[in-house]
């Protein structure tokens, strides 16, 4: 995502003077170029959503008011962990300006691979969750808006270890646009909802633009400072269907000198949520509610069990 603000602000700048209307479909893509991509993205991806701390390894995702829990697996425990940790593991305390946990005694938990055995602090000095490990079983606190959830992650998941892939379209350059990006100047708040009923506003710097049959189309793209890449929340016409129903992702490379994207819409990919019950994923903002079906990138993941 964009490195600096600055550099964010000199594209802005560019974009707007350089860029005035929108690029038609790139399709002299080279096919074997990007077909080798595209498949590269999709084992990375894999890779991504199967590793020790992927989406396929959440087992719970409990919403934290202030007070004290007791944490373990034992059916008395306040908030449980799977059946791999001990049946008491520690304690959450959570106070209207900060949380922290406690182990039990005689329960071997650990950051960054090292133990303690004292309240310690759910967040670090720079805001980030602090991942408390007990055998294969990981928790850690987040932030969404005012709320504050308790995350449990186990990497022996059955989940994990039973995925099957994901189905996706044909790799097809017809989706890969050559785009343009259009500045927003000042920057627009955007309210954004997530799955959980949580409405939060993101700042979008600018909309991605690029036109398909004769028609124009834009969505408006959101970045956070330190980003190098823009973040796409989309639906279309195959949300629902061939689709996830709340819609997918994508991202983009930050825009050229002169405000021009790639959008290749082969690497479009499912949120979080359509894996897992325990994820809080952003959904596509009205305007990002696209009339077309864009057949490309990955389909809905389907289970046996779903």
């Amino acid at each position: 995502m964009l490195k600096t603000m600055c550099v964010l602000a000199a594209l802005v700048t560019l974009a707007s003077a350089c860029a005035t209307t929108p690029v038609p479909v790139d399709r002299a893509a080279r096919p074997r170029t990007h077909k080798a991509e595209i498949e590269s993205w999709r084992q990375d991806r894999l890779s991504s959503l199967t590793s020790e701390t992927g989406w396929l390894t959440l087992t719970a995702l409990y919403p934290l008011e202030a007070g004290a829990y007791s944490l373990g697996s034992s059916p008395e425990a306040d908030l449980a962990l799977p059946a791999e940790a001990p049946a008491t593991v520690g304690t959450l305390q959570v106070d209207d300006e900060a949380v922290s946990f406690e182990p039990a005694p005689d329960v071997t938990v650990t950051v960054n691979g090292e133990a303690f055995n004292s309240p310690a602090s759910a967040f670090g000095d720079d805001g980030g969750a602090i991942l408390f490990d007990v055998g294969s079983v990981n928790f850690f606190v987040i932030k969404r808006g005012d709320v504050r959830l308790l995350r449990v992650r186990d990497r022996d998941h059955p989940e994990r270890s039973s995925f099957a892939g994901i189905e996706s379209f044909p790799i097809d350059p017809a989706f890969r646009f050559r785009a343009r990006f259009e500045a927003y100047e000042p920057v627009k708040q955007i309210p954004v909802a997530n799955i959980i009923g949580i409405v939060s506003d993101s700042p979008s710097w600018g909309a991605v633009v690029f036109e398909h049959d004769g028609e124009t189309y834009r969505i408006d793209a959101l970045a956070e400072p330190g980003d190098d890449e823009l973040f796409l929340i989309f639906g279309d016409s195959t949300s629902g269907r061939e689709t996830y129903g709340a819609g997918r992702y994508l991202y983009v490379d930050a825009p050229d000198s002169e405000g021009r994207v790639v959008l290749d819409f082969n690497k479009a990919y499912n949120p979080p949520c359509a894996f897992t019950p325990f994820a809080t994923c952003p959904l596509p903002p009205r305007q990002n509610r696209l009339g077309l079906s864009i057949a490309a990138g990955e389909k809905n993941y389907v289970t046996d069990g779903h």
